[in-house]
């Protein structure tokens, strides 16, 4: 497990995943949440605008980052 600091209040989900290099893009982010490999807060999150705020958990796989 890993920490993500971010700058504002809060960041996209599928932003996120390219800023903690889960992916290199937004067209493979969007396949990652789309075919439901994506969990916020241990639960499968399919929408990639959705807001992530501090103290949430987001896992790819089996890697999970707490954004701070």
């Amino acid at each position: 497990m890993r920490s993500i600091k971010i700058a504002g209040e809060f960041i996209k989900l599928d932003s996120l995943l390219k800023f903690a290099n889960f992916t290199s893009s937004g067209g493979e982010a969007k396949n990652l949440i789309i075919n439901k490999h994506v969990f916020v807060n241990n639960e499968i999150c399919t929408k990639r605008g959705r807001k992530i705020y501090s103290g949430y958990t987001v896992s790819v796989k089996n890697e999970t980052i707490i954004v701070e």
